[in-house]
């Protein structure tokens, strides 16, 4: 099987195997890109919860990402879990040396079950500086509250949120609908001039630890093939959706998906 392009993730690990770059790594590997790492914090963290984070000092960071680049060049870059001021300002300053243009941006902000993962000095320099350089946001719903100030019950909620996000700087907004009380998913993506709604079918489980991070991942490999942002996030919710009805169920509580549910989801 050919490689078909090359990922740099930046964000952090999960000792669970669930969701931060552990998930990001199965995700592009399973849809046939090659995966580079910038690991930003060490969580030690189950299907229950969240017990320690343990942040990699700045300057690690920009090492990672910086003499990583310099090597083999990312065709796209996944940037994930940015828990304080001076990560994300050290990612700014790595990323406009490295002049990637293609950049995804999952703005992880609060664990599964519930755990604040970002402070608010870091929130308020995400929405300043950061939005404003990459090409996709992907936000979930309470994610999506934090950044507008704003409650979201609803469609309209969540593409007036994405206008608010547009006009404060985003160039495009993934908003993600799978806190909405309903028997379908409403996720939103909203270009400057058009909005899309995508609709599929609730998968009823609590086996969706780490949905954020791949989807984004999956977004990333698409968009890194040359599909539109509007292909790249279609396709990556099917295989999302795909990965959570083949979860394999382990841990006793918000389980992993199945990564490997599809390598030809792209093809």
């Amino acid at each position: 099987m050919r490689i078909k392009s090359k990922i740099l993730i930046i964000a952090g690990s999960d000792s669970s195997g669930g969701a931060g770059i552990q998930a990001d790594i199965k995700t592009v590997t399973s849809l046939g890109s090659y995966a580079m790492t910038a690991i930003t914090a060490v969580t030690s963290q189950n299907t229950k919860g969240v017990k320690s984070i343990f942040p990699i000092p700045p300057s690690e960071i920009s090492k990672q990402i910086e003499f990583t680049s310099k090597d083999i060049r990312p065709d796209v870059i996944k940037i994930g879990m940015l828990s304080n001021t001076k990560v994300i300002i050290t990612v700014l300053n790595s990323l406009s040396k490295i002049k990637v243009k293609k950049i995804i941006l999952d703005p992880v902000m609060v664990a599964k079950g519930g755990e604040r993962l970002i402070n608010k000095k870091a929130v308020k320099i995400l929405k300043q500086k950061l939005i404003k350089k990459v090409s996709l946001i992907t936000p979930n719903i309470p994610e999506a509250e934090i950044l507008t100030n704003q409650k979201i019950n609803s469609i309209d909620d969540m593409i007036h949120a994405g206008k608010k996000l547009l006009k404060i700087g985003a160039n495009n907004v993934l908003i993600k609908g799978g806190h909405l009380k309903s028997n379908f998913i409403y996720d939103v993506l909203l270009e400057k001039k058009n909005i899309f709604v995508f609709k599929n079918k609730k998968i009823k489980s609590k086996h969706t630890h780490g949905t954020g991070c791949t989807l984004s991942s999956a977004i990333a490999v698409n968009y890194s093939c040359g599909k539109s942002l509007s292909k790249s996030c279609e396709n990556a919710i099917k295989y999302v959706n795909k990965a959570i009805s083949n979860a394999p169920k382990y841990g006793k509580g918000n389980g992993p998906i199945n990564h490997l549910n599809s390598i030809n989801i792209i093809e």
